[in-house]
């Protein structure tokens, strides 16, 4: 076992232990929805949601590590006895215990290194100095190919990453909608908050491909659209990224969709352009048009924050370049195969069969297949 791995274990698991009683663990617990659902939060409520966060994430490996530790010490018990003993059967009982126990060990072992990578630790390579504690994150979901299912698409994936962001106490946010005219939508931006999000969600950037019959075809021919997922690290407040705004055209229009008179008859929706590098940056999700703007600017600045980021990380990492893709179905990243209730990601050539709970939110396997391979 890794010096490293022990370490940060060990003190992951000493900060659990102090900063919550075992007592009021599952009392806490029971109540961690209502917490992450308030408004105003005070410190200790944000104290308990981030623990919660780390309890969720490493609770696994804590158990996998105690059981390492209780079979290390039962091994070192055993083998004192079958030092003092003289009794040959009950030396050769020992040394066949001790065994079992030690393949059991290195089966624990394999198991914590690859829920717990050595990669993770490890803090110090320069992408990670890039993204280092980003934990805001705003996910782009935009229909490509496939017209009205493509749209449909669109809004189940926003569903699948919405559970998985409740399952681990995570904060969303719709920043801007565009709906499709017969259900869905062309465009979805909405902005994740929790621990470590950006780092978690980042291998989700790409193209992703769905192949199903639809509800509405009668001949029950599959079809296959596409969608694009573009994840970008949220800027933080004190990273300053300063705007001309002779370099900035702003274009005002009527929102699109539900929303009432106001919203459809007066032009309070905002789109923003970055003439320099082409970025746009659109918001309707607010009735007043100044908020709108000011919501504009704030993913203007993320988009060229992330461009910056970009071509740092191309130029270190170019195997694992983070690009924007035309939605084509020919760039796919993954593939979601309804009528084999298959998932299958095309960059470390893995599928899973479990596709309905993979749609309600259970994607965490698969991204920690990516994190490990990917890096």
């Amino acid at each position: 076992m890794n010096i490293k791995t022990l370490k940060k274990l060990k003190q992951i698991k000493i900060e659990i232990k102090n900063l919550l009683d075992k007592n009021l663990l599952e009392y806490y617990f029971d109540r961690i929805d209502i917490i992450t659902d308030k408004k105003e939060k005070s410190k200790n409520d944000e104290k308990l949601i981030s623990l919660f966060q780390k309890y969720k994430r490493y609770n696994e490996i804590l158990y996998l590590f105690n059981k390492y530790k209780t079979n290390n010490n039962e091994i070192l018990d055993l083998t004192y006895l079958a030092y003092k003993s003289n009794d040959v059967k009950l030396i050769k009982s020992i040394t066949s215990e001790i065994t079992v126990l030690r393949k059991k060990n290195t089966v624990l072992k394999n198991k914590i290194k690859s829920e717990f990578s050595e990669k993770e630790i490890k803090r110090e390579s320069v992408e990670n100095k890039v993204v280092k504690e980003i934990n805001s994150a705003i996910i782009e979901l935009r229909a490509g190919t496939g017209g009205n299912e493509a749209c449909i698409f669109v809004e189940e994936i926003f569903r699948m990453y919405s559970m998985y962001i409740k399952e681990l106490s995570w904060k969303v946010k719709i920043l801007n909608s565009t709906y499709s005219n017969y259900q869905g939508y062309k465009e979805l931006i909405f902005q994740i908050s929790g621990n470590n999000v950006y780092n978690i969600l980042k291998y989700e950037s790409g193209v992703h491909r769905v192949q199903r019959i639809p509800k509405t075809e009668s001949q029950g021919r599959l079809h296959t659209s596409a969608i694009t997922v573009a994840v970008l690290p949220k800027l933080k407040k004190k990273m300053n990224i300063s705007l001309n705004q002779e370099e900035i055209k702003r274009e005002s229009f009527r929102s699109r969709g539900a929303g009432g008179q106001n919203v459809n008859k007066t032009e309070t929706a905002i789109r923003l352009t970055h003439l320099p590098t082409g970025l746009i940056a659109e918001c309707q999700a607010e009735r007043s048009q100044h908020k709108n703007l000011k919501q504009a600017l704030k993913i203007l600045k993320d988009r060229i924050f992330n461009l910056k980021v970009k071509k740092q990380l191309e130029k270190i990492h170019s195997k694992r370049k983070l690009f924007f893709s035309s939605g084509d179905r020919s760039e796919k990243i993954r593939t979601y195969n309804f009528h084999k209730g298959r998932v299958t990601d095309h960059r470390i050539n893995k599928s899973f069969y479990n596709l309905e709970e993979f749609m309600n939110g259970k994607i965490e396997n698969l991204l920690n297949n990516l994190k490990k391979k990917l890096r």
